[in-house]
């Protein structure tokens, strides 16, 4: 053992450039995995320091107990409560003060007139508590707000409108209200809750604004006398409390707004940032397997010789593995300290591209270290194990061969399970899809592919190198010939180095596609459901906006261009205990307005107890035309409504309709989220577009488009997931760069009398420089070429199996331009990735190049 140790150092001292790349690839791979945990860590503490501070002064939260929580909104809708209850909290035992707390939806307009916030944080207006401990917003600057549309807002949210005190500016609630800026407030010691914005209002006009009616409130916020725990208060005020009421502590609270605010973006932006990680652990398997087995195939005499002075099977491999754990250790090591780079950048870039993060210190767990080490030592020996094994099966007669190349490729034997491994994923693909929906066979099939993939790549890359270096024997003569011959010397080493490049390639397209097919059907549920000549909508998408005035809709009814103008409201209920959203709104102009397919019964006899349902919610709730349905609302009230229509689409309506008679009794602060507009004839959609905004500019200037229009900006979120993949997914294509570059370095180093006898024969330096970047970009591009088509194939997949878990019908789309830039960023870096090799062939010196044994 101590004389394979011995050995493998020497090896390691006497060739260290050859696992130049693979020290590269493990570093980046595990520095982005761990500047991943890290960042997730600092954040999560970030988020819950500031939350502490700012209810730092608030003992207890009284709150009403239940929530009706939809599909699409697991926070929930909450029952407000009496403000009266303040007296009676005051005078328990152990409060010392207690105020309520009106919180609802308000979007500030900037200094330009454009909103602020709303790309997915919420924006927040509320009432400004005088406590200071109770309120979580500490006033900066200027004062607080004591008389009819005065209000202080967030200081961030003031920089990005550049607004300051004493500027007048619009606050949508969503009915627009003219505010005066008099203050400037911070959250936990910071411009804002995140990129969340907040208005403080007087509390006459949070109740005019955010409620349906005086005397409501979200909360009540309390604090405890001296010398008094939160526990020891919640307590107290429980049986005080009526029933419905409850309380919890301050810090339970703030854990909650934590998990609201932070909790499940943190989960996926973490997330995401962990399958890229392993994305390019997955690349950096591939580029350090290549480069391990290149270079036991290049020590084949060496090994050869070993065997024959005595070394035992064991320890040929031992030496092999120690090399191999010696490179992953010490480039695992360096990969933690770039990964905390890593995450120190990222906390740096967020902030300089608008999306301010709590600021704090780096907090770097002994899990986010372990666990990247961990792996990148596993990945970098799992990915050398076979070599060595072969290494230590190298029989002592090999030391009599001629020449120490690896000349394995396409066998028979390979083709034959390579084929078996396809059909069944495709087959498996295809039933998990078309057959019997189902995702897990679908998600089978597709891992099924990616290994059938790379067992055929080696018969594929023989063909596909003659193929696509055809041309190269015409427009490159003998330059191009002889790139195309040394690309198909070892199949094998061809497809493995190609296939690092292939998995980042396919990742990429395979986004593309969804990407694209997300758009498409986009596009296809507006133009198909979508019956308006434009469409009035908040310019942001996600959670945050503060919705359209439900008094947008009648105006604009008014107007002499407008034939029909409705608007779609939201509200949320139990069904039959179900928590379900319900979409409000004038079902006459409705059906006239949106395509809802074949409606059974009549959506104007809907009244204040009818509902209309979507045939496939009648089918899990068992109901039809003539059954009752009880519905349960956020005000604790229960009424029995008769389904009196069913319609067949749902992909703008939503599953339930009711009319807005029947949602005033039970509405919260009231909000549309999209109003239709159809217009007379002979009005042509310039002039009516015209007509409508001038409206619209009297209720916050929301966007008005039209239905092409509209269908671009609802899928405008698609093209910011793209642009962040493509740039996460940038490391993976760059280690497959590395390895391209690393093969072709040890290409030479073991082509290396022949290379000096070529320059001997006349070959230039120019040429030898084409002959070897041409060889890489006929490796990348067989590699780009087998991703695309992986790519492809495992969008349409997604797709498709996104397509079986919804209602929706997914439209399938391959975007040509978009995947044309793809394959030229792929031989882009092949060429890349050739030029150091090719300029270190070139370098060679002829005498000593065909002396070389």
């Amino acid at each position: 053992m101590t004389a394979a140790v011995r050995l493998s150092a020497s090896s390691l001292r006497g060739h260290r450039r050859r696992f130049a790349g693979t020290f590269l690839a493990v570093l980046l791979g595990v520095a982005f995995l761990a500047g991943t945990l890290v960042m997730g860590d600092t954040l999560r503490a970030g988020f819950d320091t500031m939350f502490g501070n700012a209810t730092s002064g608030t003992d207890a939260v009284v709150r009403s107990a239940g929530t009706i929580t939809t599909p699409d909104d697991s926070q929930g809708t909450r029952k407000p409560v009496d403000t009266d209850l303040v007296e009676t909290i005051e005078k328990a035992e152990h409060v010392a003060a207690a105020a309520p707390d009106i919180q609802g939806a308000g979007q500030l307009l900037g200094k330009d007139g454009e909103p602020i916030g709303g790309q997915g944080p919420p924006t927040l207006a509320g009432n400004w508590i005088d406590d200071s401990e109770l309120n979580a917003y500490r006033l900066a600057e200027g004062r607080a707000p004591s008389g009819p549309g005065e209000v202080v807002v967030n200081r961030g949210a003031a920089e990005t409108g550049h607004l300051k005190i004493g500027d007048t500016t619009t606050l949508r609630t969503p009915d627009p209200v003219q505010v005066r800026i008099v203050g400037l407030a911070t959250f936990g010691g910071e411009d804002g809750m995140a990129q969340t914005t907040f208005t403080g209002m007087t509390r006459a006009d949070a109740e005019k604004h955010l409620t349906p009616k005086p005397g409501e409130a979200s909360a009540i916020r309390v604090r405890a006398g001296p010398g008094v725990s939160q526990r020891e208060l919640v307590e107290a005020l429980t049986p005080v409390l009526p029933p419905g009421v409850e309380a919890i502590t301050g810090e339970a609270s703030a854990a909650e707004s934590t998990d609201n605010i932070s909790g499940q973006f943190l989960s996926v932006f973490t997330t995401l940032l962990l399958v890229f990680s392993g994305v390019a652990l997955l690349v950096a398997t591939f580029s350090i397997h290549n480069t391990f087995a290149i270079v036991v195939a290049q020590r084949t005499r060496e090994n050869a010789l070993l065997r024959a002075l005595g070394a035992s099977r064991r320890q040929v491999t031992v030496s092999t593995l120690v090399e191999a754990s010696a490179v992953a250790v010490i480039a695992s090591a360096a990969g933690l300290v770039g990964g905390i780079g890593v995450a120190a950048g990222l906390q740096a870039l967020f902030p300089a591209i608008g999306f301010p993060f709590p600021e704090g210190d780096l907090v770097i767990g002994a899990l986010s270290m372990l666990l990247p080490l961990t792996v990148g030592v596993a990945v970098c020996l799992g990915s050398a194990l076979l070599p060595a094994v072969r290494a230590g099966c190298t029989a002592p007669l090999a030391a009599l061969r001629e020449t120490a190349v690896d000349h394995s490729g396409a066998s028979r034997r390979r083709a034959v399970v390579g084929t078996g491994l396809a059909l069944a994923a495709v087959g498996l693909t295809l039933t998990g899809v078309l057959v019997s929906p189902s995702v897990w066979l679908a998600a089978g099939g597709a891992a099924l592919a990616l290994v059938a993939f790379v067992v055929l790549g080696p018969v594929a890359s023989s063909r596909a190198v003659r193929v696509l270096g055809g041309p190269l024997d015409r427009l490159r003569g003998v330059t191009g010939g002889l790139a195309r011959r040394n690309a198909l010397r070892s199949p094998k080493r061809t497809a493995a180095t190609a296939s690092a490049l292939m998995i980042g390639v396919a990742v990429v397209s395979l986004f593309t596609v969804f990407g694209a097919s997300l758009k498409a059907t986009m596009d296809q549920t507006v133009n198909r459901s979508f019956a308006g000549d434009v469409a009035v909508s908040t310019p942001g998408f996600g959670a945050g906006g503060s919705g359209l005035s439900p008094k947008l809709a009648p105006a604009l009814a008014q107007r002499p261009e407008v034939a029909t103008a409705v608007g779609l409201g939201k509200g949320a209920a139990e069904v039959n205990g179900e928590g379900r959203a319900l979409t409000v709104t004038d079902p006459k102009p409705f059906a006239r307005s949106f395509d809802l397919g074949d409606v059974d019964g009549s959506l104007g006899a809907l009244g204040d107890r009818g509902i209309a349902i979507t045939r496939s919610e009648a089918e899990k709730q068992d109901l039809k035309i003539g059954s009752l349905a009880e519905l349960a609302f956020a005000d604790g009230k229960k009424e029995t409504f008769t389904v009196r229509a069913v319609y067949g689409r749902s992909e703008l309506a939503g599953d339930y309709v009711i009319t807005r008679e029947a949602w005033a009794p039970h509405r919260m602060q009231d909000s549309d989220t999209l109003v239709s507009v159809t217009f007379k004839d002979g009005v042509s959609t310039a002039e009516g577009k015209a007509a409508v905004a001038a409206t619209a500019r009297d209720f916050g200037n929301p966007d008005v488009q039209t239905r092409s229009e509209y269908a671009e900006t609802s899928a405008s979120g698609i093209d910011m997931m793209l642009t962040l993949v493509y740039a996460l997914l940038a490391l993976a294509v760059l280690i497959a760069l590395l390895g391209i570059a690393n093969t072709l370095t040890l290409a030479i180093h073991e082509r290396t009398r022949e290379l000096g006898l070529l320059r001997a024969v006349g070959q230039t330096r120019a040429q030898l420089r084409a002959m070897v970047r041409w060889e890489s970009v006929l490796v990348a591009a067989f590699g780009t070429a087998g991703g695309l088509t992986l790519g492809g194939f495992l969008g349409w997949v997604l797709v498709k199996a996104s397509d079986s878990t919804t209602e929706s019908a997914f439209a399938f789309a391959v975007p040509p331009a978009q995947l044309a830039v793809v394959a030229l960023v792929g031989l882009a870096a092949g060429a890349l990735a050739g030029l150091r090799p090719a300029r270190r062939a070139a370098r060679l010196d002829v005498l000593r190049a065909i002396a070389t044994e």
